[in-house]
């Protein structure tokens, strides 16, 4: 096994740290990291010679003596530095890695063509036994905890209240549009650092865990009954009247906000857009929008993904790859889970894949030289795989 630095610009996570070695040692797994691969998230190469990990000063040799490559972002989720490895990757090789297989599936194109194995963490099922695997979750936690420091930074005012002798200082309010598991942790930790807090899903269902981390749920009835939770419990794209009467309700509890953070995602879709530029204009002066869905487009209608932007006198953020700058913990985070997804697959310290477990064959999306994932294979129009197939996808 092999972990290399990760090559996506200003990406800081590596994905495995120090603490998992000894457990996949005593499985039979040797892997080899990259020397300073875990640097930007500190942890130093000796750190993991202190766990008797082994370091590789080169990436090509990595690439050229490793079964299986481990990284947090590969193929559609680094598509531009993250083509350099294509030259390295072998025949048989496997790669377990955050991919974006939905939004980006042409990049799987040419390493099933090479004869890759991939597995992407995206498509792990949302299931009891996944949950110790569960990168996405993992890593819109981080996501959800920095959205609100970020907004505490730049809002004018502090979140508590607070009785002081010169006065007394109203909590800031803020709204949290999604209640995943990015929007929930915003929750939380927006009511930690005091503020009141509202909170919308168009699954009513999150209506309970809203509430039992002090959020008040925005209750927005739509007419027809739609159901708008998809597979898996995420939230499905709904057609534009549904968005657009959903927009109308928003915009009051926006206007009262001090700070929105959006979080709304549909998996392989572009982000819903929810608020409006005339809902920002409708906000006070010096008030906030975090938008965390700005690499799938925004659900804001000002956002710029990367960029700050101040409109109506409202600072709008959005802000990518949130988990990479709380590296030390995100990458913690994500190397229990992939050490749980590679701890899957091995059995006597030997990878097998076993098609008939939903995990792997959830995960799975190329093999043998053929892109083999449904779901994938969809996206990229292709017809439905033959079972046994392996003649390459075309």
């Amino acid at each position: 096994m092999a972990v290399p630095k990760e090559t996506y610009p200003g990406e800081r996570r590596v994905a495995l740290t120090p603490a998992v070695f000894p457990l996949l040692a005593k499985k039979g797994i040797t892997v080899v990291v990259e020397s300073g691969a875990g640097v930007a998230a500190g942890y130093p190469d000796s750190a993991y010679r202190e766990k008797g990990a082994q370091i590789g000063s080169s990436r090509a040799d990595l690439f050229a003596t490793a079964v299986v490559i481990l990284q947090v972002r590969a193929l559609g989720a680094n598509p531009g530095a993250g083509r350099a490895d294509h030259d390295l990757f072998r025949k048989g090789q496997v790669l377990i890695a955050l991919c974006d297989p939905l939004g980006a599936p042409e990049a799987f194109r040419e390493p099933a063509r090479l004869g890759v194995t991939v597995f992407s963490l995206e498509l792990l099922p949302r299931i009891t036994r996944a949950q110790s695997m569960d990168a996405l979750s993992s890593m819109s936690t981080v996501a959800g905890y920095k959205a609100v420091l970020l907004a505490a930074a730049e809002l004018p005012r502090m979140f508590p209240l607070l009785m002081t002798a010169a006065g007394t200082v109203s909590p800031a309010r803020v709204f949290v549009v999604g209640a995943g598991v990015a929007g929930l942790t915003a929750i939380a930790t927006a009511r930690r650092l005091g503020a009141v807090v509202e909170a919308y899903d168009v699954r009513a269902a999150v209506k309970e865990q809203v509430e039992s981390l002090g959020a008040k749920f925005v209750e927005l009835p739509l007419e027809g009954g739609e159901a708008a939770e998809g597979a898996g419990g995420y939230a499905k794209a709904m057609d534009e009247e549904f968005y657009r009467r959903q927009r109308e309700l928003l915009s009051r509890t926006v206007a009262a906000s001090d700070v929105v953070i959006t979080t709304a995602l549909v998996p392989g879709k572009k982000a819903p857009q929810l608020v409006t530029g005339e809902m920002v204009a409708g906000m006070a002066p010096g008030s906030v929008v975090v938008d965390l869905a700005s690499e799938q487009g925004g659900n804001c209608e000002l956002t710029r993904p990367g960029e700050t932007v101040v409109a109506h006198g409202v600072t709008v953020l959005g802000p990518v790859n949130l988990p990479a700058t709380v590296p030390y913990h995100a990458s913690q985070m994500y190397s229990k889970n992939v050490s749980a997804f590679l701890l899957h697959l091995v059995r006597e310290g030997r990878l097998a894949i076993d098609m008939q477990d939903e995990i792997t064959r959830e995960t799975l999306v190329a093999r043998d030289g053929e892109i083999v994932s449904p779901r994938v294979r969809a996206a990229l129009g292709l017809p439905a795989a033959v079972p046994g197939a392996g003649s390459g996808a075309r």
